[in-house]
């Protein structure tokens, strides 16, 4: 299986990629994010070093308690991260982790207005991260035309809008008929399957038991030859599992559910504590049967 990225190559299987987390918003639900662009290049400078394949920049935060921000802030804030990723990036002659830390890193941009996309795009992109559910072919589109993969996240309706009542009869069964659906129409938009990346969701429209459902049946999801991103970092669901309202505290619960993902066939996972992730998926992917 190969993910292709706006010209990056990445042929699994491989070790896991770890996605560092980076908001440029004031209202991050671990309370890391800052409105100052170059703060948020220099925290994304640490993440780095420390292990990420990704990282993954966003500027507006998907709590549901805070009202969106306007299209035009989104793009503010975004554009001048995009500009200034290259040298970034251009400050590390090599990978600075280890010989296996994908390099030069995917820069992956957390939105899901197309307004935003059209805008943001064509400056630069690896992966669009959509917490949108695809609602439509817009970004399909964007994407096969400037060649950044697109993350499809299962979710219903619109982010920023609780959707805390949704349950689920069998949530592996709704995934299954989700992904068929979105992958026909990135399909029909001209996207190639290469470009596509899969992510369950979790705590996005589900219960607890939804979450813990997919978490241990995960690797159903292989059957659409996509890589599967598994976000795991901090959730709810964990705070629920381990009694920990405060999410800095959930790293344990984070490195738990990396461990059993990689058993279960996942290839990326988005966290805010790169530097553990990073250490904990060398660690499993050593002792793994199938690498």
């Amino acid at each position: 299986m190969i993910l292709r990225a706006r010209g990056h190559l990445i042929e699994f299987p491989r070790r896991p990629l770890t996605m560092g987390i980076v908001n440029i918003n004031d209202d991050s639900f671990c309370g890391d994010g800052t409105l100052d662009v170059g703060a948020a290049l220099e925290q994304s400078a640490a993440p780095l070093r420390d292990g990420a394949d990704i990282i993954d920049i966003g500027a507006e935060s998907a709590r549901t308690n805070r009202g969106p921000i306007s299209v035009q802030d989104e793009i503010a804030r975004l554009v001048p991260y995009i500009r200034s990723w290259q040298a970034l990036v251009e400050r590390f002659p090599e990978a600075p982790f280890d010989g296996d830390q994908l390099w030069p890193p995917l820069l992956s941009i957390n939105t899901w207005r197309s307004d935003v996309v059209e805008a943001v795009l064509p400056l630069g992109g690896d992966l669009l991260n959509d917490i949108g559910a695809l609602p439509d072919s817009r970004n399909a589109v964007a994407c096969a035309k400037y060649g950044s993969a697109l993350l499809v996240m299962h979710s219903v309706g619109q982010p920023k809008v609780p959707h805390t009542h949704m349950g689920y009869p069998d949530i592996m069964g709704a995934l299954d008929s989700f992904f068929e659906k979105k992958l026909e129409l990135c399909a029909a938009a001209g996207l190639d399957a290469d470009q596509i990346v899969l992510d369950p969701g979790i705590d996005f429209a589900k219960q607890c038991d939804d979450n813990l459902t997919i978490y241990r049946e995960s690797r159903r999801l292989s059957r659409f030859g996509r890589p599967l991103l598994l976000p795991v970092s901090r959730k709810t669901v964990i705070g629920k599992v381990l009694d920990q309202p405060d999410p800095i505290d959930r790293d344990a619960g984070t490195l738990a559910c990396i461990a059993t993902g990689i058993e279960r066939g996942a290839h990326i996972f988005r966290v805010h504590n790169v530097r553990a992730a990073a250490l904990a998926t060398k660690a499993v992917w050593a002792l793994h049967s199938d690498r």
